[in-house]
């Protein structure tokens, strides 16, 4: 997998950014650390593929702050559509703006 950016759960919830960072520090450069407070997890993105999977096998499973770590490769964000639910189409408004597409007729 070309993935250089790591799902990190189980964290204890007081564990900072900077713990995250120094935890994953031997294994290669980090682009990008951050932990999402009150959740128990966070995110790093190790600056190689290679050192991704280096932390990834050796720190999956281990003991941290008491909990066992699950490290995992991040799934890409999902995009959230904005507006109402059901997607863009601008509601149920049916009657277009010209009558709803009635065609009146007069019978004489």
């Amino acid at each position: 997998m070309e993935n250089k950016k790591l799902y990190v759960g189980n964290l204890a919830y007081q564990t900072t950014e900077e713990e995250l960072r120094e935890l994953f520090a031997p294994y290669g450069e980090i682009a990008f650390a951050k932990v999402i407070e009150q959740k128990g997890f966070g995110f790093v993105e190790m600056s190689t593929v290679e050192a991704a999977e280096k932390a990834k096998n050796e720190l999956n499973s281990q003991e941290y702050k008491g909990r066992m770590l699950k490290i995992d490769y991040a799934r890409p964000q999902e995009r959230r559509e904005g507006g109402f639910r059901g997607g863009a189409g601008g509601g149920g408004n049916r009657s277009g703006g010209s009558g709803g597409g009635r065609s009146f007729s007069r019978s004489y």
